[in-house]
């Protein structure tokens, strides 16, 4: 992948596709093709297509999706499993139609089986029942995924497939209604301790376990694997470690500064109650993350609260 190939990063203004272009961006690729989604609609198929037969992208990093935690997916299913089997369809068969030398194709931890043994090996996949309140989602990115492989054994095109855990970072979606329960707990606890609220209350009982990595982490990861990876099989991107919701949400009071008192509401969904993934094939190939979570909690609440506040 030298320095002048034509690179499409599939959705560079979300949090993953933005991480990726800073890091392409650092190491001085200068041919990235990065239209906004006003620009191209990727799952209009024949706007696809004709960005790709006009571009020819060498390279593509798939970042694109719709993405939400718990409320979002309960609340649009229909969104969730239309839009990403149409975005994810449109990219990979373009990319292979015209000649694209490489697709990374990102899938996600939470489309393992619900009660998977722990930490989640690759082969676990499509092992066991999905978790209910993130069922739809997860059919999208499974069936991306087989398609990846699919294209990979009958016509030879080189997809990669990434299984990323939960992530957090610049750009995260930070709407309570929508957002990821790192992004949401952020903002509940600084819209705590600003307006002196005495407590503040989280869906669950705490107890669930989650494994977060920094995007800029992912980004690493990415870039390093278009580089160096070219095989069938998909490949887990995490820390190889969790903590429990409850500590989680104490560890964000803590940077946040709110003094107040933190209440579970039990009778909301916990989601899966451990999602710890096996990351020993990707330390093998030579890769590990830097930012450890604190550190990328404050960054995080620094760049997106206290240098430009959520309104």
């Amino acid at each position: 992948m030298n320095r002048e190939a034509r690179i499409f990063i599939a959705g560079s203004r979300g949090m993953v596709g933005a991480a990726i272009r800073r890091r392409l961006e650092g190491d001085g690729y200068a041919s990235l093709l990065l239209p906004a989604r006003e620009e191209l609609d990727l799952s209009d198929q024949s706007a696809t297509e004709r960005f790709f037969a006009e571009r020819r992208p060498e390279y593509v990093f798939l970042a694109a999706a719709r993405v939400g935690g718990i409320h979002a997916n309960r609340a649009y299913p229909a969104e969730f499993l239309h839009e990403n089997l149409a975005i994810q369809t449109n990219v990979i068969h373009a990319a292979w139609r015209h000649g694209a030398k490489k697709l990374l194709f990102l899938g996600s931890s939470c489309i393992y089986p619900k009660l998977s043994p722990q930490p989640i090996k690759e082969e676990y996949l499509l092992t066991g029942p999905l978790e209910p309140t993130n069922e739809w989602y997860a059919i999208a990115k499974i069936a991306g995924l087989k398609m990846c492989q699919a294209y990979r054994r009958q016509y030879g095109f080189n997809a990669i497939c990434l299984m990323p855990t939960n992530l957090y970072g610049p750009g995260d979606n930070f709407d309570l209604a929508t957002s990821h329960v790192l992004p949401a707990l952020m903002r509940k606890f600084h819209e705590a301790r600003l307006s002196g609220a005495p407590s503040v209350t989280i869906w669950g009982t705490g107890q669930p376990r989650r494994e977060f990595l920094h995007v800029d982490d992912l980004a690493e990861a990415c870039v390093f694997l278009m580089r160096s990876y070219d095989g069938e099989a998909i490949l887990n991107v995490g820390v190889g470690e969790d903590l429990s919701i409850a500590d989680l949400a104490s560890l964000i009071g803590e940077v946040v500064g709110y003094k107040g008192q933190i209440v579970f509401d039990a009778a909301m969904p916990d989601g899966t109650p451990r999602k710890l993934l096996e990351v020993s094939r990707l330390t093998a190939l030579g890769w590990r993350p830097s930012i450890p979570l604190r550190e990328g909690i404050e960054r995080t609440y620094r760049a997106e609260f206290l240098a430009a506040p959520v309104g």
